[in-house]
């Protein structure tokens, strides 16, 4: 078997290498060619403005063209092709051209294709998704007040989404749940009309609530668009005595008020008093009894019933009429006790003085001194030397204290 010479060998692996390598650089070239244009997909809402940019990484003088869904050139280099004021010209260079398109319409939305007259032209395309704004929600289905514990069905309606938006219902800043959306298409028309129901059972507390509907779509911020509706519940009264005064005193004159909280207001007011009739000097005056002059006859429990058409309720309130002289007495009393708690302090207080200045003093100084006994009754000096010395060791120490 012949084998090919060392020289053949080599010269036909570098040939083999050289094609390869040839091969890799003309897949690079191809897979990031210099003059293949760049765009990206845009979304804008209606009414909006959208900028559409075509970008090539190398230049060779060719020029680029932006046409539009229908294949009609809008812009040529910086030649306006189409008469729509709505596109102007953003940028042109030898790598870039850019156009916006203003106050866009859903017709607006689609493939927008980029080119560049090469040889072979190459294109790029961009999807300009259009969004349709919806309108300012509706609410409907609450026109009267209702009793408490009925029950309301409200509907929430916006129209003019695209896609369609999502509606949500609210008490306060509470989120309630309704039914779920109901979308219908608009005939001849890329939009929706989306509706929701709420149905609530309401009770006195709801009363004034404002229930608000709120559009959620990706062409809004959160609360662009919503809608109230404020509830009016009519209800019985919640009954509550009200007096003038918190120590009802004989002889003065007084007034008890009737408070009816509820909707509608009470039209009617009626006074009574528990095992028995209402005093000869008190007169009902609507949402008022009042007293003339005040006496410890008119004690007892006093009712108020009222009504509002809707239903009534009663109110109670027990009157205990104050003695003035029994009053005068007890401030006199009170004042006699004030004034001997301050008395037992002041005295307290000076006792204390007292004894802290004498312990003070005491022990301000101690002398002692020292007496020979027996000293002064020697007959002569010797012997009172003697006696002295003597009586040291059995003399006392005296202390003596200064005060």
């Amino acid at each position: 078997m012949a084998f090919p010479s060392a020289p053949s060998a080599l010269w036909s692996v570098s040939l083999l290498t050289v094609l390869f390598a040839a091969a890799v650089h003309s897949n690079i070239v191809y897979d990031e060619d210099p003059l293949q244009p760049m765009t990206q997909d845009e979304t804008v809402s209606v009414g909006g403005t959208v900028t559409l940019t075509c970008l090539v990484p190398e230049s060779d003088n060719s020029s680029l063209q932006w046409s539009n869904t229908a294949q009609q050139t809008l812009y040529f280099g910086e030649k306006r092709a189409l008469r729509d004021n709505r596109i102007q010209l953003h940028r042109s260079t030898s790598t870039e051209l850019s156009i916006t398109i203003g106050d866009v319409q859903l017709s607006d939305e689609g493939e927008y294709t980029c080119s560049i007259f090469t040889m072979p032209v190459r294109t790029a395309r961009a999807t300009v998704t259009v969004l349709g704004v919806p309108g300012k929600p509706q609410i409907s289905g609450f026109e009267n007040a209702v009793p408490e514990g009925g029950k309301v069905t409200l509907t929430c309606t916006s129209t003019g989404s695209k896609p369609p938006a999502k509606l949500r219902w609210y008490r306060g800043e509470v989120e309630l749940e309704g039914r779920p959306d109901v979308v219908e298409p608009v005939p001849d028309d890329p939009t929706y009309n989306v509706s929701s129901e709420l149905d609530l059972e309401v009770s006195r507390s709801d009363d004034n609530a404002l229930i608000t509907c709120a559009v959620d779509h990706p062409s809004l911020t959160s609360g662009d668009k919503r809608s109230e509706q404020a509830l009016r519940v009519l209800y019985s009264p919640n009954v509550q005595i009200v007096p003038h005064t918190d120590l009802p005193i004989e002889g003065e004159k007084f007034h008890l008020q009737c408070l009816g909280n509820s909707n509608p207001e009470p039209t009617s007011y009626l006074w009574e008093k528990k095992d028995g009739e209402l005093p000869p000097l008190a007169k009902a005056d609507g949402a008022f009894l009042r007293f003339e002059m005040l006496n410890k006859s008119d004690n007892g429990i006093y009712v108020c019933n009222a009504d509002n058409g809707i239903g009534n309720n009663l109110g109670e309130y027990i009157l205990l009429v104050q003695d003035p002289t029994a009053m005068s007495t007890t401030s006199g009393v009170d004042h006699a006790v004030i004034g001997g708690v301050v008395a037992v302090i002041v005295f307290i207080l000076l006792c204390l003085l007292i004894v802290l200045g004498r312990y003070l003093i005491r022990h301000k100084g101690t002398y002692l001194t020292h007496e020979a006994k027996g000293s002064d009754d020697a007959p002569d000096a010797d012997t009172a030397i003697i006696n002295a010395e003597g009586g040291h060791s059995g003399a006392e120490d005296k202390k003596e204290y200064f005060i």
